[in-house]
Order: structure tokens, then C-alpha cells, then sequence
């Protein structure tokens, strides 16, 4: 009697699976109907769509991006991706990037951004917690209200009178790395410019941000780093890789990156506290970033638990975003200035010309290198170090001529649209000429800080110290790049040279 009563609950159990599966089959079915009037390549299978040519790409040494740029080529401004049941619609039509970018009404996709609240889920067996990581943060906050709020709190560290008075440490950090290169020079060692651009950048956002000085230029083994390249290598896994997670022999690799995580939330939670403590005793505090932040965050009455996890999201987002875009977009600068003789002089005269011989770089300075910023923006049109965003298509739109139906996501690839011969003459030439004053400028193809009111808050930040650290490299030194390496691009969540970057550094003569 025991074994029928099994048996029937057994088949029923088998029946509703197959109900279900049957179900969701239909619905994907109905999901590609509703979508397939719009091109795109072929999908290799019903349910994964494109996922397994994704995950093939993602093993290979090709970047994704440009299997991205060779799709917009072939099927035009707007093309359709498939993932189980959802849709992807990638676009790079000028005017649609307008209309929806730099509209509020349009938010970040919350399929996508709510990975990285938690990187690989929750509550998996083979995890030992949940572990928040980018969480509600500025970069992730789907909500706009969510997001507003806390951008209004973060505003205020960024204004221009806050950011005038950084050039002190921009340019105290910079002349460690100066430091640091006549050492190697005197040697006559390579040097890995990724690398060491790497530890400027990062002592940047620690000191300007949180008033710590680490100097890991000096430190020879530093768990940060690691935990910022273990976080990257998370999202991408994450989010391009549904599987990754469910095969036991990666379960080692994840504990790795929960690790890493819980390495940099806990260290916003120490600097953080430490800084509260000290305001409540009434010691002398750095007017940092972070001081800021607390100061704006106590006059608008923000200090629940909830807020304090947000003020820890956007700990771990400035700690990456801070300093790993800014050191991918030197270290590209420097690999094509290396590449390309004239505009190495060119950039270096105007150098020259501006400082001469002293050594630190005032706010004024910056606004008078007009070849070495054209340098900077052309090195991001080829080089965008965080190209890709969405959002979300709540209602019908008409893009170049097609019905979108709304429920969707909508990619914007900055790699794709800024490489396209259709936008910019002659895509793949380095050539900075393209952003002189007089020089035509690109409608709404541009935007390696994305656009709109969720553009990047600290690209101005970025781009004065990238300034002054290239500046200060060209006016010190000649760098030559080790024969034999390659130029190509390695995408570890952000986008970086695959080789490093290995110049020989000598003494300007």
C-alpha cells in the first residue's frame, strides 16, 4: 500500500514537472514570437539562446565586446539577444541612445543589477552566508528614488571647490610613482605600467576618499589588489555565466571571491566606524570624501542600519570603480602614446610648454593640456575601460523604424558605437585629432561615462588625475614598450591591456 501511495505521488510529482517545464516552454515561445520580427544571430538553442556562444567567447581569448561590434555591424543599430526567457535588445542608434539615456523615466535593469547585490545569489549549499556586495549602491540602485537619495548625499564630495583642492594629493601620489620610476630607470628593469599606475590610483581613491595612506607602491604583497581582481572576475562570471555556479569544481573559486568581498566590506566598516568615532570625540578630522559624505548624511537625517549597508555598497563600488578605470585608462594611454612617436612629441611639448621644470601641477595647469586631454578622451573611444549599461524598456518604442515591445532590456555598448566606421572615420586609428576644439563633434555615440543623470559621478575626479599623472610621466621620463608584447585587450569586468603594458623607462634627457 505504502510503495502505490509512493508511486502515485511520484508520477503526479513527475506530472506537474512536466506540466511546468511544458509551461515556461510555451512562454519562451511565445517570448520569441513577440520579439523575432527584429534581427539578430541565430540562436543555437530553444531555451539558452545565446548563452553558449557567450560562454564560449567568455574561454576564449577574444572579448566579448567585439563579438558585440561584429553583430552591430551585421544586424544594424538594433539587434535582439536571447537568454532563456528574457530578451535583450542591443542598440546603438544615436538618437534611441538619446531618448532613453538621458531620460530618469528609463531605469537600470533590475534583472542584471540585482546580481551584483549579492554576488552568485544567496543561499546556496555551497556557500557559508550570504554576502552582500555592490548591493542598493550608486552604481546598481534600480530605483530612482533609491538612487536619487543617495546621489544627493554623495554630490556634495564631488563639487568643483572640493575637487580644486585635491591637486595636493594628486600630486603627492603621482611623484611616489615618479619616485618609484627613477629607481627602475637607474636599473635599466622593465617595468609593468599597469601595475604600478595600478598602486597611484589606488593610493588616490584611499587617501582623497576614506584619509588612509597605504603607499602600495612600497607594499609587496597587498590584499586589496587582489581583492579588487577577484571581485571584478566575480561579476563577470556571475553575470555572463549562469552555470559557473552550479558546478561543485568552482565552488573553491567562489568561496574566493565571497572572501575578497567580505575583505573590502569589512575594511568600509572599520574605516567608516573609526571616522564616526572620531567626530563624536571631536578630534581633527580630513575634510576627505568620506567626511563629506557623513556630514551630508547627518544633516539629511540618513544614519539607519539600512543606510549604513548603502554607505558599505558604495564603499566596495568607489574602492573598484575608483582607482581600476582611471588605472586601465593610463595604462592604454601609455601604451598608445608608446606606439605612436608623433603624438608622443606632440603630447610631451605641450607638457613642457605648460610646466617647464616645476614639479607640481596646479588646478590651472590642467586646463591649459588641450592635446594631452584629446589624448585621454581618444584613448577612452577606443579604450572605453566600463563599456556596457542598460536599461529598462517599460513601454512600446519605435527604434530606426522597429517596434520594441516594452519588457525588456535595452544595451548600450560604448565599445561597439565608438569603434563603428558609420560614427568615427577610420575607427581602430588612435588619433586624438578627433577631439580638437574645431573638430566634429559624435552625436550621442561618445560616452565612456555613460550618459544622462546616471552618468559616472566621479569622471571629472578621474580625468584631473589622469592628467596630472600622465603629464608628470611625460615631463620626467621616456617610456619604450618591450618588444614582442601584444596590444590586446583583456575584459576582467573592465577592460585592460592584456599584456601589462612593459615599457623601458629612462630619464628625459
Amino acid at each position: 500500500m505504502i510503495f502505490e501511495w509512493v508511486s502515485y505521488i511520484a508520477f503526479y510529482l513527475l506530472v506537474a514537472v512536466f506540466g511546468a517545464f511544458l509551461a515556461y516552454c510555451l512562454y519562451v515561445h511565445h517570448v520569441h514570437q513577440k520579439y523575432d520580427h527584429l534581427p539578430g544571430p541565430p540562436r543555437e538553442n530553444f531555451l539558452l539562446g545565446h548563452i553558449q556562444i557567450f560562454a564560449r567567447t567568455l574561454k576564449s581569448d577574444t572579448i566579448i565586446h567585439d563579438l558585440f561590434l561584429q553583430w552591430g555591424e551585421k544586424y544594424g543599430p538594433v539587434y535582439r539577444l536571447n537568454t532563456f526567457h528574457q530578451v535583450i535588445i542591443a542598440v546603438h542608434c544615436p538618437e534611441a541612445t538619446k531618448t532613453i539615456m538621458m531620460s530618469p523615466k528609463y531605469i537600470k535593469d533590475p534583472t542584471v543589477y540585482k546580481r551584483l547585490y549579492n554576488l552568485f545569489g544567496k543561499g546556496k549549499l555551497y556557500l557559508n552566508a550570504t554576502l552582500r556586495f555592490l548591493g542598493n549602491g550608486l552604481i546598481t540602485a534600480a530605483d530612482h528614488d533609491i538612487w536619487y537619495r543617495q546621489r544627493r548625499i554623495m554630490d556634495p564630495a564631488f563639487s568643483s571647490t572640493y575637487l580644486r583642492s585635491l591637486m595636493g594629493t594628486f600630486n603627492d601620489m603621482s611623484e611616489r610613482l615618479m619616485d618609484h620610476l627613477e629607481e627602475i630607470a637607474d636599473t635599466k628593469t622593465p617595468a609593468i605600467m599597469h601595475d604600478l599606475v595600478n598602486c597611484v590610483t589606488l593610493d588616490v581613491i584611499c587617501k582623497v576618499a576614506f584619509g588612509v595612506d597605504l603607499n602600495f607602491l612600497k607594499l609587496t604583497e597587498s590584499p586589496f589588489q587582489n581583492a579588487v581582481e577577484l571581485c571584478l572576475r566575480g561579476m563577470v562570471l556571475d553575470v555572463r555565466d549562469p552555470f559557473f555556479a552550479l558546478m561543485p569544481k568552482n565552488w573553491k573559486t567562489i568561496q574566493k571571491i565571497k572572501d575578497a568581498v567580505e575583505l573590502l566590506r569589512k575594511t568600509g566598516e572599520k574605516w567608516i566606524q573609526e571616522r564616526k568615532t572620531a567626530i563624536e570625540n571631536g578630534e581633527d578630522i580630513p575634510q576627505d570624501i568620506l567626511s563629506h559624505i557623513l556630514k551630508t548624511a547627518e544633516e539629511e537625517k540618513v544614519n539607519s542600519a539600512k543606510d549604513h549597508e548603502q554607505m558599505l555598497d558604495n564603499f566596495v563600488t568607489f574602492f573598484i570603480a575608483g582607482q581600476e578605470t582611471t588605472a586601465n585608462q593610463l595604462s592604454f594611454a601609455i601604451m598608445e602614446l608608446a606606439r605612436y612617436p608623433e603624438i608622443y612629441k606632440r603630447a610631451k611639448a605641450e607638457v613642457d610648454e605648460v610646466l617647464g621644470t616645476k614639479r607640481d601641477i596646479s588646478y590651472e595647469d590642467l586646463g591649459k593640456f588641450t592635446y594631452l586631454s584629446q589624448v585621454l578622451k581618444e584613448t577612452l573611444r577606443l579604450y572605453p575601460t566600463a563599456p556596457g549599461t542598460n536599461r529598462w524598456l517599460h513601454e512600446d518604442m519605435v527604434i530606426n523604424g522597429m517596434k520594441i515591445p516594452g519588457g525588456c532590456s535595452v544595451a548600450f555598448n560604448s565599445y561597439v558605437s565608438q569603434r563603428m566606421e558609420q560614427y568615427f572615420k577610420d575607427p581602430l586609428k588612435f588619433d586624438p585629432e578627433r577631439f580638437d576644439v574645431n573638430a566634429p563633434k559624435p552625436y550621442y555615440c561618445y560616452y565612456p561615462f555613460a550618459l544622462g543623470p546616471r552618468s559616472c559621478l566621479g569622471q571629472v575626479f578621474s580625468q584631473m588625475e589622469a592628467r596630472v599623472v600622465l603629464a608628470k610621466l611625460l615631463q620626467r621620463f621616456e617610456f619604450n614598450l618591450v618588444p614582442g608584447q601584444s596590444f590586446d585587450i583583456k575584459d576582467s569586468g573592465t577592460l585592460r591591456p592584456k599584456s601589462g603594458v612593459i615599457c623601458y623607462i629612462k630619464h628625459c634627457s
